[in-house]
C-alpha cells in the first residue's frame, strides 16, 4: 500500500534531519539537579563556633546551691571551732547537715564539738550516722570508740579503736591522729586485761576458799 493522500491528491513527505521551528527535544540535553531545600543545621555544628554547656534543670540547680551553701556553714563552723566558739559551731554543722545530710564530714565535726563538752551520747549518735554515709570514716570510728568506752563498753570500744587504727593506718600512716588512736586503743586494752586479771584474781580466790572447807 502507498502513503495516504491528501485531498488535494498529494502526498505526505517525512524529511529527516530537520525538525519544526521552536521543538525542543527533551532526551538530547543532559537535566540539571534538582534543586533541594537548604539544610540548616544546629548553630553548634556550624562552622567556627563550639556546642555550649548543657543547662541545668532547676531541681540540679537547686540541689548544687545547697552544696555550696553547706560548705560555707562547715567552715564557718571550723572558723568557730577554732575560736573556741563551740556553740556557734555546733549550729553551723547541725545548718550544713540539714542541707547535705549524707556528707560524713559534717557529721564527725558536729561529734568533735560535743566531745570536747562530754556529751558522749551525742558523740556516739553523730558518729554512728557518719558511719553510715562514709563506712571508711577515721574520725567517726575513733570518736566511736571512745563514746563506747566512756559506757564501760570495753569489748564495743575495742572494736571501733581498731578499726579506726586499720583504717588510719591505710591512709595516713604516718599521721598524727595515728599515734593517738594508738594510744587510746593500748589503754582500752590495757583496762580489758587489768579486768579479767581482777576476775581470774577472784575466781581463784573463791577456788582456794572452796578447798579450804573441804579440805
Amino acid at each position: 500500500p502507498g502513503f495516504p493522500r491528501l485531498a488535494f491528491g498529494g502526498s505526505i513527505q517525512i524529511r529527516k534531519g530537520k525538525k519544526p521551528r521552536g521543538a525542543r527535544d527533551d532526551f538530547s540535553r543532559p537535566k540539571s539537579p534538582p534543586i533541594l531545600p537548604p539544610i540548616h543545621q544546629p548553630r553548634s555544628f556550624l562552622a567556627g563556633t563550639k556546642p555550649g554547656p548543657p543547662e541545668m534543670s532547676p531541681a540540679a540547680d537547686s540541689a548544687s546551691g545547697s552544696k555550696r551553701q553547706a560548705e560555707l556553714l562547715k567552715q564557718e563552723g571550723n572558723t568557730c571551732f577554732k575560736k573556741d566558739r563551740i556553740s556557734a559551731a555546733i549550729d553551723a554543722y547541725t545548718g550544713a547537715i540539714a542541707l547535705c545530710q549524707n556528707v560524713a564530714v559534717y557529721w564527725t565535726n558536729r561529734a568533735l564539738c560535743y566531745k570536747k563538752r562530754n556529751e558522749w551520747a551525742k558523740v556516739e549518735e553523730d558518729c554512728r550516722m557518719a558511719i553510715h554515709y562514709d563506712s571508711h570514716s577515721v574520725k567517726a570510728h575513733y570518736m566511736l570508740g571512745l563514746a563506747l568506752l566512756d559506757r564501760q563498753e570495753l569489748a564495743g570500744g575495742i572494736k571501733a579503736l581498731e578499726k579506726s587504727l586499720e583504717l588510719g593506718r591505710g591512709a595516713h600512716p604516718a599521721s598524727y591522729m595515728v599515734e593517738e588512736i594508738w594510744q587510746e586503743l593500748s589503754k582500752a586494752k590495757y583496762i580489758e586485761w587489768e579486768g579479767l586479771s581482777k576476775m581470774r584474781s577472784s575466781q581463784l580466790h573463791k577456788l582456794k576458799c572452796v578447798s579450804n572447807i573441804f579440805f
